[in-house]
């Protein structure tokens, strides 16, 4: 769904969301399943490691895996997500995208709040500064892999959200690109 803005030029065009659709078989969609698909399998086994090591939900006594601090609490919510970004993998396109960019800002803010939280009573999810810097971490890979081709000043002009940002001239380049017609099928009656 788009809606007309006005151009800087004095002329209406219309706005791009986010939440267009790309060709079915658009190979950014790849870049998007196995951003969120990689992302998704690491929190997935820190979870389940975690899980299995049957640590107390809110115990904040220094249990760790793979080098992070973890409790019942943060390995299930790092299950949660990681379903969460395999489901965007299996759906793909800009859901996908769309996901992994969410669940980037929402890792970057959480590094953020529970840097906060550190030595503080209110440290439910056993963070420690390594967990702080691996949330950081995840959210900006995640962001990465999300803006990946959606978000950039130099787009390639074959690029989906190019074209729809800049409908006039992909019109115009499309014109150019077509094969002239041959005398015999213009002459038709």
């Amino acid at each position: 769904m788009a809606t007309q803005v006005l151009h800087p030029t004095g002329r209406r065009r219309k706005a791009t969301r986010l939440d267009e659709h790309l060709p079915v078989d658009h190979r950014l969609s790849q870049v998007y399943r196995v951003g969120a698909g990689l992302m998704g399998l690491l929190l997935l086994v820190f979870g389940i490691l975690g899980l299995i090591d049957r640590i107390g939900f809110f115990d904040t006594g220094g249990d760790t895996v793979g080098g992070l601090n973890t409790n019942g609490a943060l390995s299930v919510l790092s299950i949660c997500a990681g379903l969460l970004l395999f489901a965007g993998m299996v759906i793909g396109g800009n859901l996908a995208s769309t996901l992994n960019m969410v669940l980037g800002i929402a890792f970057i803010l959480s590094g953020f709040v529970n840097l906060a939280l550190l030595d503080t009573g209110l440290n439910f999810l056993a963070f420690e500064m390594q967990n702080v810097l691996f949330s950081f971490v995840v959210g900006l890979l995640l962001m990465m892999f999300g803006m990946y081709g959606r978000v950039s000043g130099g787009l390639p002009h074959d690029n989906p959200y190019w074209r729809a940002r800049h409908p006039e001239q992909a019109a115009s380049e499309e014109r150019r690109r077509r094969p002239p017609m041959p005398e015999i099928m213009r002459e038709r009656p």
